[in-house]
């Protein structure tokens, strides 16, 4: 009776302040906290969509230092041009080929997914952990997309297909660690990032395809 006094007590504060002051954080009672089908389905989905981006592109890399002259099927023209990436001393920042990092990240992104759809719930250090770990992988993801840009000068798709997988899955952790107050933020932008929670990736991505629209103009328009 204990038990179940204290949890209502504590939804009826939290009931009491949504009233008051419009959406509140939910707070978990247990000291963990799960997540919503919607969260889960997309860290399934981004995870996967990292695993087979990375996959193709390990494979084309090894094909790549074993063929030099082998061509990707991604190779469509001078600016989306996989093997150009391939090629580039930016491909290889640890002293191996960078998509090994995502064949070992992604997948873990991916098994969270499913462990939130079985219904399970984990603590406030594993939120933050996987929250960093995605901040960390979209940062790495953002400084590859401008060495492409303005460094190697070409575009591999399977990378886009790996950035945007990336920026999805780390701003819905955010979302979601705002939401249940793992990270502490003032009442006004909680409600706000719950209300226009689609704005940041639309934003982010729209960006990121103006960025390649103007740093390749002159070739888009021979296009026309």
């Amino acid at each position: 009776m204990t038990g179940v006094s204290g949890i209502t007590s504590v939804r009826g504060l939290d009931t009491a302040g949504t009233r008051g002051h419009g959406p509140a954080r939910e707070i978990p009672v247990s000291g963990a906290t799960g997540g919503s089908r919607a969260l889960a389905w997309l860290l399934i989905v981004t995870g996967a969509l990292g695993v087979l981006a990375s996959f193709v592109i390990t494979v084309d890399k090894f094909e790549l230092l074993r063929n030099p002259a082998f061509v990707p099927s991604c190779n469509l023209s001078p600016v989306l041009s996989c093997s150009n990436v391939m090629r580039s001393d930016q491909a290889s920042v640890l002293g191996f080929p960078n998509p090994l990092l995502g064949l070992a990240a992604y997948p873990v992104v991916a098994f969270v997914g499913f462990a939130l759809l079985a219904g399970a719930r984990f603590r406030r250090w594993f939120w933050l952990g996987l929250n960093l770990g995605t901040l960390l992988g979209v940062g790495f993801c953002m400084w590859l997309m401008t060495q492409a840009l303005y460094e190697i000068g070409a575009l591999c798709l399977w990378c886009c297909l790996a950035w945007a997988s990336t920026i999805a899955m780390f701003w819905y952790i955010t979302v979601h660690n705002l939401r249940h107050g793992v990270i502490r933020a003032p009442r006004g932008v909680v409600a706000g990032v719950r209300e226009f929670h689609w704005v940041v990736p639309v934003t982010w991505c729209l960006s990121i395809v103006m960025l390649i629209g103007t740093r390749f103009w002159a070739y888009w328009q021979t296009l026309l």
